[in-house]
């Protein structure tokens, strides 16, 4: 009788510390991109960047094709967004967190940017892992919706 209580009333905590951990990794997760979107809108590429896994092995996949390591993805940045002006006003949409790993999820979502150069929008696919106690994105796959 006693393994029976036990299993009806200990055994369901456990599920609920998953939970509120998945939930404490959703909500950090989420925090990535506001912070993103808050260095975007500043005009801070840089700060935008340490989002980003600084490694050779991290993958940016976007319309001009596959793009490997964290510094030539800064420069496509760059060279794609020279100007405050192209910068413009970024705001995203979260579709959808998924949890892959204990250390590792996706995030799908679309982007809107409004700017003087003209307006773009788009969807894209992250990959963020846990790395060192922070959430990196490994891999950005982000294309233009017309």
């Amino acid at each position: 009788m006693k393994k029976v209580l036990f299993l009806l009333f200990v055994l369901p905590l456990f599920g609920i510390a998953q939970t509120t951990t998945e939930q404490e990794d959703r909500a950090a997760i989420a925090q990535v991109l506001s912070t993103q979107q808050t260095a975007w809108n500043n005009f801070d590429i840089e700060s935008f960047m340490e989002t980003y896994w600084k490694s050779d092995a991290l993958t940016f996949y976007g319309s001009a094709g596959v793009v490997k390591g964290w510094q030539k993805t800064l420069e496509r940045y760059k060279k794609s967004y020279p100007t405050q002006e192209h910068f413009g006003h970024l705001e995203f949409v979260t579709n959808d967190i998924s949890k892959i790993t204990d250390d590792a999820y996706t995030v799908m979502g679309e982007y809107h940017l409004t700017r003087p150069v003209g307006d773009t929008r788009g969807i894209f696919m992250l990959v963020l892992k846990r790395i060192d106690g922070e959430w990196k994105i490994i891999a950005d796959t982000s294309c233009k919706v017309e």
